[in-house]
Formats: C-alpha cells, structure tokens, sequence
C-alpha cells in the first residue's frame, strides 16, 4: 500500500491526482497527516480525487485512524486516512 504524506501546504488538488493515479493500479492508498491543517488538506484531497474517480465506474471509502510517527526524535500523534475504491 503506498503512503502519501500530507502537509499543511500540500495542494490538495495535486495531491487528488495522486490518490487518483495510485487507485488506478491498486486498490488503496494511505494518507498520512499531523496537524490539523495537514488534516484539513488530506480531506479535502480525498473529496477531489472521489470526484476525478466517479467517471470512471469508482466510489471511494475512507477509513479514518491514528497513527504514531517519530518526527525529529519526538513521537507524534497523527491521523491516517486509508482511501479504498469500492
């Protein structure tokens, strides 16, 4: 399963693209954001790439969870976000 890791100044209309593409060769892609801004974005991303994928016969499932990341020697909290076509 590929990992996208989401940023608070991520475009989440290319990030949209990316989750498209991805789920034309499999069948899901886990998002990875720490903030509530990265969050803001991965959803948002989510919502786009539901749209880029309609046409072509796919309805998208999220699966929202926590995650622990070491960043800087420091553990943080974050959210990820398993996006599934159904």
């Amino acid at each position: 399963m590929e990992l996208l890791k989401v940023s608070s100044n991520s475009n989440p209309n290319a990030v949209a693209g990316a989750i498209a593409s991805l789920l034309k060769e499999q069948d899901k892609v886990e998002l990875q954001a720490i903030g509530a801004g990265a969050v803001n974005q991965a959803v948002k991303a989510v919502a786009i790439a539901r749209g880029f994928v309609a046409p072509l016969g796919f309805n998208l499932v999220c699966i929202p969870a926590f995650t622990e990341v070491n960043v800087e020697d420091e553990d943080r909290t974050g959210i990820k976000l398993i996006v599934r076509k159904n």
